[in-house]
C-alpha cells in the first residue's frame, strides 16, 4: 500500500488523496505526511480511539509505514468494552482525538499531543506491560463486538489486508476518477479496507468527514436531511452502507429526496439485507451491490459485481479466497485469512467455518440465509432462518426493523419497529405483504410493536445493524408469550 501510494504521488501529485470536512492533502503530500506521523508514534502496538477524518488515515498509514501493530478503537463501545480492549491488547501508545474519556479510562494524563490533518492528536504512553502473544506477521488487531459484552481481537497479516484490498479494487472498478464517501466509522474493518485502502490502492479520493458532520450521533441516530445533504457536498463515486442505512435512504428517495448522478457504487454488508428492499433500491436509481464479509477473512469475501447484480446473492466470491458449502450449509472460507485471535495459542486456520448459511445458485453466485446459530425448528419440523422473513418484514416503508421468533413453536411472530408515521393499518398491510412473498411455515401470524428502535444503544443491536436476538427476547418475553398464547387461543377456538 505505501508502494503503491508513492506511485501515485509521483504520476499524479496533484490528485487529492484525502479530503475531510476540514481540508484536503494531495497524493504528492500524502508520503511527507505519514513519514511525519511515522516518526512521532514511536511504539510497538499502538491502540487508535479517532473520529472519522484525515487524522485517522495518516495515523493508520503511519502505523503500517512503522511496521506498528495497529489496533483501531471503535468509538461506538462502551467504556467497559474499551477498558477490555486497551487490557487485552495491552498497546504501548494510544493515540486519540477524545483525552478526557481516555483520560478517564486509563486514569493517566496524555504523555504527548500531535497535529495530525488539521486535528490534534492526544498520546497517551503506557507503562510496559506483559503483552498477549500475537500471530506472526500481525499488523493488525481488529476488534468486533461480537455476540457477547467482551470484544476479541481478530489478528490481520498485512499480506491479508492487502489481498482483500486489491481484489476489491479490482471488484468495484476502482479508478482515479472516483470519490469514495465513508459514511460507517473508519475503525470498522470493512471501512478501513473500502473506504481508505481501496480508494488510495486505485489513485482516487478518500472523503473522510467527521460522522457527526454527515448527521450522526452516538452508535445508531442519524439525521436523513443531514445525511441526504452530505451525499450531494461531496458528489461522491461510491459509498458504503450497512442495510439500515440503505433503507433510510430508500425511504429517502421515496419520499422525494434526489441523491447525486455522481453516485455509480453503493455497497452494503455487515447484515443480512432483504432482496426486496435492493430491487426497491435499484428502481429508485440506487445503484446498490450487496456483498458478504468477515473479519475472520480480513474484511470482504463475495460481491455483486458492476453488470453482474443479481438481488438477493451477495454476488461471487473475490479470487482472494475459496468458498465452499460444507454438509448441513455452512459456508467455509479458506485463502488469505486471518491469524488466530489475540493471546490464542491455536495455529492458523486453513479454512474458516464461518457459522453462516447459504448456498451457490447455478450461475456461482453466493446466497446467504442466515446463521447456523439463530436458525429454528418450529413445532411442526420446519427450518427457519429468521434473518430472511425479518428482510421480507421491513423491505416496505412501513416496517423499519423486525426481530423473528418461533423456535419449538407452532407458529412464528415479531417484534416490530415501525416507521414513525406508519398507522397500525400500515403495519398490517407490511406484514400480509410480507407473508404474501414467505411460504406458509415462515409467515408471521402476530407481532408487538416495539418500544424504541433496536440500537447498540439499548443494546438490542450491534453497530452492523444485526440484532441481539437474546436481548430482544428477553426484553419482550411476557410480550412474546402473549402472542403466542393468543394464537394458541385462536386455534383452541
Amino acid at each position: 500500500m505505501v508502494d503503491r501510494i508513492a506511485r501515485h504521488a509521483a504520476a499524479r501529485p496533484g490528485q487529492v488523496a484525502l479530503l475531510d470536512d476540514t481540508g484536503e492533502m494531495s497524493y504528492g503530500e500524502l508520503p511527507p505526511a505519514v513519514a511525519r506521523v511515522a516518526h512521532a508514534l514511536d511504539a510497538s502496538r499502538v491502540a487508535v480511539l479517532l473520529d472519522n477524518g484525515r487524522a485517522w488515515a495518516l495515523v493508520d498509514l503511519a502505523l503500517a509505514q512503522r511496521g506498528t501493530v495497529a489496533i483501531p478503537i471503535p468509538p461506538f463501545f462502551s467504556d467497559g468494552q474499551i477498558r477490555h480492549l486497551i487490557d487485552d491488547a495491552a498497546p504501548d501508545l494510544i493515540a486519540s482525538d477524545q483525552p478526557g474519556r481516555i483520560a478517564s479510562l486509563t486514569g493517566m494524563p496524555p504523555s504527548g499531543e500531535l497535529d495530525v490533518g488539521g486535528r490534534k492528536v492526544f498520546l497517551f504512553a503506557r507503562p510496559t506491560a506483559k503483552s498477549r502473544r500475537l500471530p506472526a506477521g500481525t499488523c493488525k488487531v481488529t476488534y468486533t463486538s461480537g455476540t457477547t459484552g467482551q470484544p476479541r481481537g481478530v489478528c490481520l497479516s498485512g499480506d491479508a489486508i492487502e489481498a482483500v484490498t486489491f481484489a476489491l479494487a479490482q471488484a468495484v472498478d476502482a479508478g482515479p476518477n472516483d470519490r469514495s464517501l465513508s459514511l460507517l466509522p473508519l475503525s470498522t474493518l470493512l471501512e478501513n479496507v473500502g473506504g481508505i485502502y481501496a480508494a488510495l490502492a486505485s489513485g482516487s479520493t478518500a472523503m473522510l468527514p467527521s460522522l457527526a458532520s454527515c448527521g450522526f450521533s452516538g452508535s445508531s441516530a442519524v439525521q436523513p436531511d443531514s445525511l441526504v445533504a452530505a451525499f450531494h457536498r461531496y458528489a461522491p463515486s461510491a459509498t458504503i452502507l450497512v442495510p439500515q442505512l440503505l433503507k433510510l435512504l430508500v425511504e429517502c428517495i421515496a419520499a422525494g429526496a434526489r441523491l447525486p448522478a455522481s453516485l455509480r457504487f453503493v455497497a452494503v454488508g455487515g447484515a443480512p439485507c432483504s432482496a426486496h428492499l435492493i430491487e426497491r433500491a435499484w428502481q429508485l436509481g440506487l445503484p446498490v451491490h450487496e456483498g458478504y464479509g468477515l473479519s475472520e477473512a480480513a474484511s470482504v469475501v463475495s460481491l455483486n459485481r458492476p453488470g453482474q447484480q443479481r438481488p438477493g446473492s451477495v454476488g461471487t466470491p473475490l479470487p482472494h479466497v475459496r468458498v465452499r458449502l460444507a454438509e448441513d450449509g455452512e459456508i467455509l472460507v479458506a485463502g488469505k485469512l486471518f491469524g488466530g485471535y489475540l493471546g490464542s495459542d491455536a495455529p492458523p486456520p486453513v479454512e474458516w467455518a464461518t457459522g453462516d448459511l447459504g448456498r451457490f445458485d447455478s450461475a456461482g453466485h453466493l446466497h446467504v440465509s442466515g446463521r447456523k446459530k439463530t436458525a429454528y425448528a418450529t413445532a411442526f419440523g420446519r427450518n427457519v432462518a429468521p434473518e430472511w422473513v425479518e428482510g421480507e418484514l421491513s423491505a416496505g416503508p412501513a416496517v423499519m426493523q423486525a426481530a423473528v421468533f418461533g423456535e419449538a413453536r407452532p407458529c412464528n411472530v415479531a417484534v416490530l419497529v415501525p416507521h414513525p408515521a406508519a398507522t397500525p393499518e400500515q403495519i398490517t398491510a407490511a406484514v400480509t405483504a410480507a407473508n404474501a412473498r414467505l411460504p406458509d411455515y415462515a409467515r408471521i401470524a402476530a407481532w408487538h410493536v416495539a418500544a424504541a428502535p433496536f440500537s447498540p444503544r439499548n443494546g438490542m443491536a450491534r453497530v452492523s445493524g444485526a440484532l441481539d436476538r437474546d436481548a430482544i427476547a428477553d426484553h419482550y418475553a411476557n410480550a412474546l408469550e402473549s402472542l403466542y398464547a393468543s394464537q394458541a387461543a385462536d386455534v383452541d377456538a
